[in-house]
């Protein structure tokens, strides 16, 4: 059976800054709350309910929290705690407000309830001094988003495709040297592997300057247009872009790597011809271009080598 003890004017309140600083400001949170000394197990705490708030001006951001602080008592004596109860706290006016009081009931294992009065303690909110003489109000301005230019992804673009062109030599080199030949044959170096050494030495961006595009743009055109002969039997070096395109068309080459590399060499012609001059955009994807044309389209003549020099084994 419950029985009412004492009210009890207890010390041992705290207000404590979450953040340390030399001054409150507003927004700053606090912990207010509590400490209790040697309280025996098996006590039990009543606690009010402030959820809707403390006070005017003073906001409640989280609620009662009981921390254990420490333990006394082993396994042949009872155990009593010194705890901590606290709930944190805000304000977003300025002004020095006195803190109410907190009301505690406090209960023991024979029921005995006593009620507990801890002392309050003062907060005070200030702000930021505003020189008012200089004050000038502006409007609050959105994050600022800067547009990717071509110079930051310029180094992406020649990082890929100048690993995808060492990758395709390497395996280039390693099936010539599977290739068995006899030393009077001679030996000659795949279509593909002679373009993409040529195409190489236009890596970089020094051919990209007006007066060096048809330079470029001539040397990448007149090297795909060499491969196009030896892979496909095309005369291509002797025939107009839409002459070699119109042939390629029954090639069963895909529909994006054909309009890709028709934009190259139509790109190529007003460059040659037009004296017009290309836009970096263009100058960055045009070698590319025609690597892809060429790591594209080699595979299926690499697996014919492979089977001639199989059955040339097998014979």
């Amino acid at each position: 059976m419950l029985a009412y003890g004492q009210m009890v004017e207890m010390e041992g309140s705290f207000l404590e800054p979450l953040q340390p600083r030399d001054s409150v400001l507003i927004g700053d949170q606090f912990r207010y709350g509590f400490h209790l000394k040697g309280v025996p197990e098996g006590t039990g705490l009543g606690l009010a309910d402030l959820s809707k708030g403390l006070m005017d001006s003073i906001v409640v951001v989280q609620p009662w929290v009981a921390d254990t602080v420490k333990v006394y008592g082993g396994r042949k004596t009872s155990k009593t705690y010194d705890i901590d109860v606290y709930m944190v706290i805000t304000s977003f006016d300025e002004g020095l407000y006195e803190l109410p009081r907190l009301p505690v009931l406090k209960s023991d294992v024979e029921g005995r309830i006593d009620s507990l009065l801890f002392d309050p303690q003062t907060l005070d909110v200030r702000t930021m001094p505003v020189d008012t003489s200089s004050y000038k109000v502006h409007d609050i301005k959105g994050q600022i988003r800067y547009p990717v230019t071509l110079r930051e992804i310029l180094p992406y673009i020649l990082a890929v495709w100048a690993f995808a062109v060492l990758c395709i030599l390497v395996w280039a080199l390693l099936a010539s040297r599977r290739k068995k030949e006899s030393p009077a044959s001679g030996h000659k170096d795949p279509p593909y592997v002679v373009a993409l050494r040529k195409l190489e030495q236009y890596r970089g961006s020094k051919y990209w300057a007006p007066e060096k595009q048809k330079i470029l743009y001539s040397g990448i055109t007149d090297t795909l247009r060499e491969y196009i002969d030896a892979r496909f039997g095309i005369d291509a070096p002797e025939m107009t872009t839409a002459e070699i395109f119109s042939v390629l068309k029954d090639k069963d080459l895909p529909a994006d790597l054909y309009d890709q590399t028709k934009e190259l060499f139509e790109t190529a012609d007003l460059v040659k011809f037009a004296k017009a001059f290309a836009s970096d955009e263009e100058n960055a994807a045009a070698l590319p271009a025609a690597v892809r044309f060429v790591t594209a389209t080699f595979q299926s003549q690499l697996d014919r080598e492979q089977e001639d020099a199989k059955e040339e084994g097998e014979s």
